[in-house]
């Protein structure tokens, strides 16, 4: 057999084999690598490189290799999953490098971070000033997070004491200018709402990169040609203006009216509907 055929033979069962293995090692060797699985990775690489181009020596003794580095790292994930004290071994524990406000410039140099690093770590979170932080960690894969003082932090419904109902997941109904029938289902609805849709905003389905719909059943599109305006949905909008009309003929019902049991009847309607405009406000002002 040619040299350069065996080395594409080499190469695409490596593939192959390399392809398996990782997926068997799971999401975590990607998303949050330990220091063994950082290891493990670059070897298994170089271990693939060996078998590809090394003709000399029998590729399989390669495979083996690559075979017995997976097994002991599952073994170690393994192990980690029912120990603390091996997962605090092998991953070791998060290291904190401001605590109350102040700096901790041991646990710094604990983990050869200077002051410059630790402030453009920061700045990847959006935190420009270190005196506006509470509390800041290295995680044990690298990473710093940080929560900020109370008074720095974004205001929220809860600091409002307002209660917010859960956000219904966005369905992806268009892409690349097919009309996704799954995702529209799920929403209970059909092509012919998307089309009457579209319709209402002008635009074409050809001419439709992406399309989602969230779970008010407000559309949004993005558009091949980026140079065209596509109007912002006002589903919510015109509930709410539709809600507070309502509100509003009830009001003017029972003060048009003589009667007291229907101008009570008419009262109580109108308190009642502006309560209920009072919760949805916050959703429907989205």
């Amino acid at each position: 057999m040619p040299q350069w055929l065996e080395v594409i033979i080499r190469t695409l069962i490596s593939v192959v084999v390399l392809f398996g293995l990782t997926r068997l090692l799971g999401k975590r060797q990607i998303s949050q690598l330990s220091f063994f699985e950082y290891i493990t990775g670059i070897t298994l690489g170089s271990i693939t490189a060996y078998v590809s181009i090394d003709i000399d020596t029998d590729w399989y003794l390669g495979l083996i290799s690559m075979g017995v580095w997976v097994l002991v790292s599952l073994g170690i994930e393994i192990l980690q999953m029912k120990s603390k004290k091996a997962r605090n071994l092998i991953d070791s524990k998060g290291t904190v490098l401001i605590k109350d406000g102040k700096i901790l410039e041991d646990n710094l140099k604990k983990e050869r971070l200077t002051n410059e690093d630790l402030l453009e770590q920061l700045r990847k979170k959006s935190i420009f000033k270190a005196a506006e932080v509470e509390f800041a960690v290295m995680e044990p894969d690298g990473e710093i997070n940080a929560l900020l003082k109370n008074e720095y932090q974004p205001l929220t419904p809860s600091h409002l004491g307002i209660k917010v109902s859960p956000e219904p997941e966005p369905q992806a109904v268009i892409l690349d200018g097919e009309i996704m029938d799954e995702p529209l289902s799920t929403l209970k609805l059909n092509r012919q709402w998307l089309n009457t849709e579209l319709e209402k905003i002008g635009v074409s389905l050809d001419n439709v990169y992406l399309a989602q719909v969230d779970g008010y059943g407000q559309l949004f599109v993005d558009l091949y040609d980026d140079l065209v305006q596509v109007p912002e949905p006002q589903v919510k909008a015109s509930l709410l203006a539709q809600i507070k009309k309502c509100e509003a003929d009830l009001e003017m019902f029972a003060l048009s009216t003589q009667d007291p049991t229907v101008k009570a009847m008419y009262g109580t309607c109108s308190t009642k509907l502006q309560q209920v405009i009072d919760e949805v406000k916050p959703i429907l002002s989205q």
